[in-house]
């Protein structure tokens, strides 16, 4: 068996299809392809072909990760449960992960410090809330409180923050609807009224 052909495909610039005896056989990413050192007029035992083969499978699966988690950062737990929905083999998938590990893509300290710093940005929200989200990410309780310990973002000043964006929506006008999602969000009941009573003082002095 002799390697006829290898061509960059034309929608993943990053792969390149294989030709064996004149027909497509397996496809590898850049990288692979160089580790694989094939050339053209290579002769390839029957074997050899086969674990390329199985190589191309594994190399799609890492290739399909390293985009999952180029899209937004991802806690360990999110990356594994993607590589169990692509059906990886738990060899594989451990491999995988130890590899993002490695290169710096998969570190969940990293992961929650950002997702707290989003969530003040975009969203804020209390940080009861914010253990919530990162537990839900099957996110350690030690990063959790580490990163939590760390954040300086009071729970009053985004508490107030929040009140006073949310007002401006015609929906939260009505104070029960605003209250019933501030409580959503982890903030305490006596606080919110707090919160609340604060806002509509400081609106009425400067009115």
């Amino acid at each position: 068996m002799k390697v006829t052909a290898i061509k960059q495909q034309v929608r993943r610039k990053d792969r390149y299809s294989v030709y064996v005896d004149d027909k497509y056989s397996f496809s590898l990413s850049e990288i692979a392809l160089l580790k694989a050192r094939l050339a053209n007029g290579q002769e390839l035992e029957p074997a050899e072909v086969e674990g390329y083969k199985q190589l191309s499978a594994e190399d799609k699966v890492y290739g399909n990760a390293l985009r999952y988690s180029a899209m937004r950062l991802r806690s360990r737990w999110e990356m594994e449960s993607y590589l169990q929905r692509k059906e990886a083999s738990p060899e594989l998938a451990e491999s995988i992960l130890n590899k993002l590990s490695d290169y710096g893509f998969i570190n969940d300290l990293v992961f929650a410090k950002t997702w707290v710093e989003n969530r003040h940005l975009l969203r804020p929200t209390s940080k009861r809330k914010l253990q919530q989200e990162l537990r839900a990410k099957r996110v350690s309780s030690e990063i959790i409180e580490q990163v939590l310990r760390d954040d300086e973002t009071e729970d009053q000043t985004e508490l107030h923050a929040l009140i006073v964006r949310k007002q401006r929506q015609s929906k939260y006008q009505d104070q029960t609807k605003l209250m019933q999602y501030l409580a959503r969000q982890g903030f305490g009941y006596e606080d919110i009224k707090s919160a609340i009573a604060n806002v509509q003082s400081n609106d009425a002095q400067v009115a």
